[in-house]
Parts: C-alpha cells; structure tokens; sequence
C-alpha cells in the first residue's frame, strides 16, 4: 500500500492550504463567536471545486478518489473546525448514501446542487432516546396509499436550518426491530418539517445543530431512500464513512495544534531563552509531531480500503478513536504551551480546546469505537 499522495493530492492539499490561510484564519474567530454557518466559505470552496471534489463527473463532481477529499477536511480543519466538519460531513454522510443507495433520479436531483455548493444535506439519525444505540430509534413511516407519513423527534441534527434535503431515518416496521428501519430524502418545506433554534454548543460552533421534530409529514413514496427496511444499513455504512471525515478533521486539528505551538515557543521568551530551548516543551512538540503522523496514517489507510473497494468499518473506527483522542490530548498541551495566553477566549488554540470534544462522540462514541474494534479482534 502506498501512502504518498499524488502529484495532483499534494498540489491540491498545496492549494486549499492557502485558501485556508488567505480566507479561513481572518474569519475563524469570528465564525466561532457568532455561531454561525460559514455561507461564505463554502461559496468559495465551490468554486474552487472542493465541494464535490470525489462526486462522480456526470453529478458535477470532480472525480477524484475519497481519500482527496478527506485530505481537504483535514487541511480546513487545520484552520477552522467547524469549516472542516462540515465539509467531511457533507459527503460522508449526506452524499455518500445518495450516491451509494440512491437511484438515477434522486442522484441526478440532488447531486449536482451538493457538488455545487448550492445545497445543504442534513444527516438526521440521532433521537432523544436513541443516540449509541441507534436501533432504539422511536420515530415511524407509516404507509398511506402512496405516500409515508412520518412522526418522531431528531436531536442533535447539524445543518436541520439550512438544509435543502434531509436524509431521515424512521421505522417502517417496529416489530422488524433494526431491519424494519427505513431511510427517506425529505427536502426542506415538506409540510410537518421542522427544525427549532440551534443549540448553543461548546465547541465546532460554526456547525449548527438543532432539534428537528416530524408531525404527520407526509412525504411521496418516491423519496424512500434504497427499499423498505435498508434505513439501518444505510446508517451504518454512512457513519463509517462519517468517522474517517472525524478522524481527519482531528488529524486537522493536532496539525494546526502543532504549527501553532511551534510558532509560539519560538518566540515566547523566559528567562532569557526562547521556551523551545526547554526540554518540558520541546517534548510536548515532539510527541505531537509523531501522533500527528500516526493519525495521518490511519486516517489515510480508512480512506485507501474505501477507496479500493475492501472492508475498512474497523479501520475507520480505528481511525477515529486514535485521532480523535490523539487531538484531545495535544489541543491540552497546545494550551499548556501557551499558558494564559492559550487560556483566553479568541486564541486558536483554546477554539480546538473546544472543537476537538465533538471528534469524540460524534460519529459514534469513542466507547462505541472501542466495541466495534475489541468485537472484530475477539470473534
């Protein structure tokens, strides 16, 4: 297996870098006080061709493989969090079912406009009550002639504001348990639709997450996604291509850790000396250096088995447990380098401090990760 990047990967890695630079850095801050969707940013990444870089030519995509795009999650998240979420997110686990479940004319509806930065797909899975566990899922379809009537509640939903089509999961037949859930393309307006006011969330706070509840919405037969009864399939096969979205928005994140604990012990001066000079804190830097390379690693891995076509479920929980939890650990010593300075509101380095929590729990927890790894060594 060869891990190197292409000429292509690594100038394209090249540009977004630069874009984030240039337009990411100013805004970051910003996007993080106010909570807000970076409408802007993604504008531009769709002109440069970031938003459907891996969607198939014929939907409007670019064409590349997975892994390019899990490399230009990772190069956003090393500046903004919440940018680089939401960009592995939107293929992962809204154009990913569409493209792998959908028939003809729902790919042909709703592609074009997501590869085009025109649309916004919403994942909408996760209830009250059933959040690891997912098959305790309460809310129902109900057949009625040639439609489905839905009714349930969602939590914890990112994009239910904005979105222009929600991928849904209800039950079709409870008593089928996980096999009687189905999974419906829903747009927005539907009657019965609808999404209150965002949480206001600790970290990743450009994202916007709400509570979306479904009340007699009625919804043609046409938008099931896949047959009656694939909804859990469906799910499951989104969120493994969801968790390495995760692991490289951490990968992003240790990244923009590393550089910027660089930058500052070089130039932080105590006791005459650059703080780089100390071995306290040039171990710090030397542990983060190495874990970012190893995050990297597995992050590629996930992305190269799926992009071959071979089984990467464990490797993509693998992925997301070591990255995520690799971020959490250095997003506290990138604040401990920085001392009060990395202790005030606004500094990048408290913004990870933050961001970096979501890596663990969304996307299935970093206990559920572990389930899913000790079950395949232990079978």
């Amino acid at each position: 297996m060869d891990l190197m990047l292409s000429e292509e990967q690594e100038l394209i890695r090249s540009n977004v870098r630069e874009f984030a630079l240039k337009s990411i850095e100013p805004v970051a801050a910003k996007i993080d006080q106010e909570s807000r969707h970076p409408f802007e940013l993604f504008e531009k990444l769709a002109e440069l061709g970031m938003m459907g870089i891996s969607y198939p030519t014929q939907y409007g995509g670019g064409g590349t493989d997975f892994l390019t795009t899990m490399v230009v999650t990772e190069e956003l998240a090393r500046s903004c969090a919440s940018t680089g979420f939401l960009h592995g997110y939107s293929y992962g686990l809204v154009g990913h079912p569409i493209l792998t479940f959908g028939n003809e004319e729902q790919k042909r509806k709703w592609m074009p406009g997501l590869a085009a930065g025109k649309m916004v797909g919403s994942f909408a899975l996760t209830e009250p009550g059933a959040g690891t566990d997912v098959s305790a899922a309460t809310t129902t379809a109900v057949k009625n002639g040639d439609e489905y009537v839905l009714n349930g509640t969602k939590t914890f939903i990112t994009n239910a504001l904005i979105a222009d089509v929600f991928v849904v999961f209800a039950y079709t037949d409870r008593s089928a348990g996980a096999k009687g859930m189905s999974s419906f393309l829903i747009p927005k307006g539907t009657p019965g639709l609808n999404a209150s006011q965002h949480f206001d969330k600790l970290g990743v706070r450009g994202s916007l997450t709400s509570e979306v509840v479904f009340k007699d919405c009625a919804v043609p037969a046409e938008c099931m996604l896949g047959k009656e009864g694939d909804g859990f399939r469906i799910a499951m096969s989104a969120l493994d291509v969801g968790r390495i979205g995760i692991a490289a928005m951490s990968t992003g994140i240790t990244q923009g850790c590393l550089d910027e604990s660089i930058e500052y012990s070089k130039q932080r001066v105590q006791f005459k000396k650059p703080i780089a000079s100390q071995q306290a804190i040039q171990w710090f830097i030397a542990n983060m250096a190495t874990d970012v390379d190893a995050a990297r690693f597995l992050y590629m891995n996930a992305a190269f088995l799926k992009d071959k076509g071979k089984p990467f479920s464990v490797a993509a929980s693998k992925a997301k447990l070591f990255c995520s939890e690799c971020a959490a650990r250095h997003t506290t010593k990138a604040v401990q380098i920085q001392g009060g300075y990395g202790f005030v509101k606004g500094s990048k380095v408290e913004r990870f401090y933050r961001d970096v929590k979501l890596a663990e729990i969304g996307e299935g927890t970093s206990e559920a990760q572990r389930m899913i790894i000790a079950g395949s060594v232990l079978r």
